[in-house]
């Protein structure tokens, strides 16, 4: 209890130091009170920009708190954009731990030291994070793998700090003036999920499976391979991946990495995952993004880090697809009648209104070249507009606009004159004549295909019994009314019995009130 009250005292402390207090006094519900903290606390330089200060608060309070800003940057549907954009610079900056700790980790998770385990072990980490740090070592059989080791007493820690964040998100809700729209409750119980997920790293080394089962054989995509009899929920051992980090672009060159390819090789990665799987890498920063030089698999993307993926549904995809061939044909009531035809926006949303508003949006993005546009930028620009209109903005999409924020500028910096659109529409087009059209009728049948078998040789028996029972409806009825009359005869027999009884209680009660008050008369 005294150490997290201590832990309360050093956050005060921190957002004291760097004016956090000041961003929320223009959203305070009471004027005199936010008037009295700015003239109180006068002190502070706070001429920083707020998205600075932020950063730099979250930095000094810890690694939980840098996840925690990590992940708020990631909001734009809620967050104002030059905080998402300054706390997107945030990094885990987290001294190793000691081998010793992550030696004990292995140790305890995988019921062997790792002497015993891998022909080799490299004592010294190669990356360390917040949640975890990375090792390479050697299988006894010669292949090369990373060690991912998680962070010792990191639950404890996680949920001390987590705990605090849940009160302040209380405190913050009553009395901010934009908390109902900014729902830091909401915001802090999905971070609290996010951070217990990432816990779990057989989780981790099951989205990187999913990942490479859905690129196997692709020469597009690489994905490292879990070895199984080596993972446990503290500690995963994975194919050691070579490649160049896909930020080194000057390396790439002097390599003959053709860039412009790798740029549109990105937009097909991404949209395959978005359209084709509805499972995406949706951490896809370039720290988690080499390429392959080796000269079997020259040029492939290597993704790494699995811990945050996205999913979405058949229903989602058709949506998305719909939405963005809409914008690319500037169709605005399209637009606005699927968001109506989805439940994203309230029934009664008149579509002309809403056309309008996204209308506005999005006209002045068209104004330019077309590969000057961006879909992230649009897609920033929708969850604003939705607000005016309560749309409920899905988590599933605001990751996915994440990820293509991160694809988007990631394929700009290796090809400036990268045409978003230009890559994407084919694979949209093609990929929604293969749902809508004879072939995905054809397909969805395919895959229906095993159901029928079970279905169809029990027709003629479903048809008979089907036609057996139309034919009697008088009897089957009969039965039923026989039985509904015998249960009403029983009931009305015991309300007559009940009645009885009460009415004789009531003359019992007359004659002997009756019998006190006039015995003395006799």
């Amino acid at each position: 209890m005294l150490l997290k009250f201590l832990r309360l005292l050093k956050i005060l402390r921190v957002a004291v130091k760097y004016g956090l207090d000041e961003i929320a006094i223009s959203g305070l519900k009471v004027p005199r009170t936010a008037k009295l903290i700015d003239t109180v606390i006068f002190w502070r330089d706070i001429s920083a920009p707020r998205g600075v200060r932020l950063r730099m608060a979250l930095e000094e309070l810890g690694p939980i708190f840098v996840k925690f800003g990590q992940v708020l940057s990631t909001r734009r549907d809620l967050m104002p954009f030059d905080i998402a954009d300054e706390l997107t610079h945030l990094q885990d900056r987290v001294p190793p731990f000691s081998s010793e700790l992550a030696i004990a980790q292995i140790t305890r998770s995988l019921r062997a030291h790792p002497d015993e385990l891998f022909a080799s072990f490299e004592r010294t980490p190669v990356a360390s994070a917040s949640i975890a740090q990375v090792h390479f070592a050697v299988l006894k059989d010669g292949k090369e793998v990373a060690v991912k080791v998680l962070r010792p007493g990191m639950k404890k820690s996680i949920d001390e700090d987590v705990a605090l964040m849940h009160i302040a998100a209380e405190w913050i809700g009553r009395i901010w003036a934009d908390s109902k729209r900014l729902k830091p409750k909401e915001v802090v119980a999905e971070f609290d999920k996010y951070l217990h997920d990432e816990l779990d790293l057989m989780r981790e080394a099951a989205n990187a499976s999913q990942l490479r089962r859905n690129f196997a054989g692709s020469n597009l995509l690489m994905v490292p391979e879990m070895y199984w009899d080596y993972c446990a929920s503290s500690v995963i051992v994975m194919e050691r991946m070579h490649g160049i980090p896909v930020s080194q672009i000057d390396r790439l060159a002097a390599e003959g990495v053709d860039l412009k390819k790798l740029s549109s090789d990105g937009v097909e990665i991404f949209f395959t995952q978005v359209f084709r799987d509805g499972f995406f890498h949706a951490d896809m920063h370039p720290g988690n993004i080499l390429v392959s030089v080796a000269p079997e698999t020259f040029g492939r993307y290597i993704a790494l880090d699995f811990g945050i993926v996205g999913t979405l549904n058949d229903f989602d995809k058709d949506y998305l697809s719909q939405n963005f061939l809409a914008f690319f044909r500037r169709d605005y009531k399209r637009v606005a009648e699927a968001h109506i035809e989805s439940g994203w926006a309230p029934r009664e949303t008149r579509v002309d209104e809403l056309e309008s508003a996204v209308r506005a949006c999005c006209e002045p993005i068209f104004d330019r070249p077309l590969k000057d546009i961006s879909f992230g930028q649009i897609l920033l620009r929708l969850f604003q507009t939705s607000r005016r209109f309560n749309v409920e903005v899905q988590p599933q999409l605001v990751l996915l606009q994440k990820t293509l924020l991160n694809i988007e500028g990631l394929g700009r910096q290796l090809d400036p004159d990268l045409d978003l659109w230009k890559t994407a529409k084919p694979y949209l087009e093609r990929w929604m004549g293969e749902q809508v059209g004879v072939r995905g009728m054809f397909e969805r049948l395919k895959a229906e295909a095993p159901r029928y078998t079970h279905i169809i040789p029990q027709l003629p028996r479903l048809v008979h019994r089907a036609l057996l029972q139309a034919s009697e409806p008088a009897t089957i009825n009969h039965d039923l009314l026989k039985i509904l009359v015998i249960e009403q005869r029983r009931t009305n027999r015991l309300i007559s019995l009940a009645l009885a009884c009460g009415a004789l209680a009531v003359s019992a009660a007359v004659v002997l009130l009756a019998y006190g008050r006039w015995s003395h008369l006799f």
